[in-house]
C-alpha cells in the first residue's frame, strides 16, 4: 500500500479515491469465495451485493487512517475489506421487505429482487461472518491487533452499535420527531461503524491510544455528517443521482434531521461536524490531507 501524499484540488482526491477503490476491490475479489464455488447461489448473491459500484468509503477511510498513523505494507487491506463486507451485509438486509423494502440499490435491482428473500438474508449473514473470518485468519498482522480489530468491528456493528441503531430507527417510525432520538439513531446506525472503520486502520498501523482516540472522534463526526447528508439527499436528490428511490424516508415516517430542523439547518450542522472532524486530525499536518479531503467530500457528494 503506497502512503498518502498531499495534492491539491478535486482531481487529486478523485485519483486518491479511485486508486484505493481499485486496490480494495482487488482484495475483496481475492477474499471472497468464487461465484461458482458450492453453494454457488449463495456466493453469487454475496458477490452481487459487494460488487455493485459502491464508493468503498469505509475501507478507504481505514486505509487513510493507516497511512496517517505511519502504517506501511498491505496489513490494512484485509481489515479494511472487512468493513466493506459488514457494510454490504447491512445494506442487503436493510433493503428487505421487512425493513425498507427497496427495489433498487445503486441503480440495480436489490439482492432480494434478484435472488429471493431467503437467499438475500443468508447472503447478508455470509458477508457478516466472512468479515470476521478473514480478519482472524490474516497473518499479515500480529494476533493482538487482529483481536482488537475484531472486537472493535463487533462492538460498532452489534447491539450497542449499528444493529441497535437500526432497531431504534424502526421503532421511531411515525413517532413525534426528537433530536435526541435522531442523535441516538445516527450515532449508532452510521457514526459507530464509520468511526470503527477509521480506528481499524489505526489499530492495523499500531497507532498509540491517543492517536486512536483522535481518529475515533474524527470518524464519529464524519459518520454523523454522512448520515445527515444522506438524509438531505433523500429530500433534495434525484433517483438518477442516488440510484434508488428518493423521498422514502418521508413516506415511511422516518425520523430524520431535515424533518426536524429543515434542510438549511441540517446542511449547516453537517458542515459544522466536518470542520470539527478536520480539527481532530489537523495536528497531524500533511499526513491528514486525505482524511480532511474525504470529510469535505462527504457533505458535497450528490449520491
Amino acid at each position: 500500500m503506497t502512503t498518502g501524499r498531499r495534492a491539491s484540488g478535486v482531481a487529486s482526491l478523485e485519483s486518491y479515491l479511485a486508486e484505493r477503490r481499485r486496490v480494495v476491490e482487488e482484495a475483496l475479489d481475492r477474499l471472497m469465495p468464487p461465484a461458482d464455488a458450492p453453494p454457488a447461489r449463495l456466493h453469487e448473491a454475496m458477490r452481487y451485493g459487494v460488487f455493485s459500484g459502491g464508493k468503498r468509503l469505509r475501507p478507504i477511510l481505514a486505509i487513510a487512517a493507516f497511512e496517517l498513523a505511519g502504517g506501511s505494507g498491505s496489513g490494512v487491506l484485509t481489515p479494511a475489506c472487512a468493513t466493506e463486507l459488514i457494510h454490504t451485509y447491512s445494506l442487503v438486509h436493510d433493503d428487505l421487505p421487512a425493513m425498507d423494502d427497496d427495489d433498487l440499490r445503486r441503480g440495480r435491482p436489490t439482492c432480494h429482487k434478484v435472488f429471493g428473500e431467503g437467499v438475500a438474508v443468508l447472503a447478508g449473514d455470509g458477508l457478516l461472518t466472512l468479515a470476521f473470518q478473514v480478519v482472524a485468519e490474516d497473518d499479515a498482522l500480529p494476533a493482538e491487533r487482529r483481536l482488537a480489530i475484531v472486537q472493535k468491528l463487533a462492538e460498532a456493528n452489534g447491539p450497542s452499535g449499528m444493529v441497535g441503531g437500526q432497531v431504534a430507527d424502526v421503532e421511531a417510525e411515525g413517532q413525534e420527531p426528537s433530536l435526541s432520538t435522531i442523535g441516538f439513531v445516527h450515532s449508532r446506525k452510521t457514526g459507530a461503524p464509520i468511526a470503527a472503520a477509521v480506528v481499524v486502520g489505526a489499530i492495523a498501523a499500531g497507532a498509540p491510544s491517543e492517536q486512536q482516540a483522535a481518529l475515533a472522534s474524527y470518524g464519529e463526526r464524519v459518520g454523523l455528517a454522512f448520515q445527515i447528508a444522506d438524509d438531505l439527499l433523500d429530500v433534495t436528490g434525484t433517483a438518477e443521482e442516488m440510484g434508488k428511490a428518493v423521498g422514502k424516508d418521508h413516506e415511511r415516517g422516518k425520523m430524520t434531521y431535515p424533518g426536524v430542523v429543515g434542510a438549511e439547518a441540517s446542511a449547516a450542522r453537517a458542515r459544522e461536524l466536518v470542520e470539527q472532524a478536520i480539527a481532530d486530525v489537523a495536528p497531524y499536518g500533511e499526513r491528514a490531507w486525505a482524511l480532511e479531503a474525504i470529510a469535505r467530500f462527504i457533505v458535497e457528494r450528490r449520491s
